[in-house]
């Protein structure tokens, strides 16, 4: 139960935070593009990977993962708006948008993970 709850307390603060990101991006940048959205899933991955990283070298517990990735960043990215959006760019007749921001998404995404596992290996 008390794992329940802590992903549950942890989804509950990082939708919070995807909330304050989509909406500072959009005011900051516009709504032409879904530049928060992108923001939170590069920073998300990178983030995922620093956090099972560290569980799987023991410097942080299973409760502190479950919190963290699960929890927290599971509420914080958001791969189903990234695919809502990626397909409604191209109902909207922008296609290349549509098939650029998803390269880009995926790219980043990996690169972004990428770093946090040697994040994690320059840091042990």
């Amino acid at each position: 139960m008390l794992r329940l709850l802590l992903v549950c307390a942890g989804g509950a603060l990082g939708s919070g935070a995807r909330y304050l990101v989509v909406n500072a991006s959009a005011r900051a940048l516009g709504l032409g593009f879904p530049w928060g959205t992108l923001a939170v899933n590069v920073t998300g991955s990178f983030l995922v990977a620093l956090v099972m990283g560290w569980a799987a070298g023991g410097v942080i517990s299973q409760e502190a993962r479950l919190l963290l990735a699960t929890g927290v960043l599971g509420g914080f990215t958001t791969y189903s708006s990234f695919n809502h959006e990626t397909l409604a760019l191209a109902s909207e007749g922008r296609v290349a948008a549509a098939v650029a921001y998803a390269a880009v998404t995926v790219a980043a995404c990996l690169a972004a993970g990428i770093a946090g596992i040697f994040t994690v290996r320059a840091l042990a």
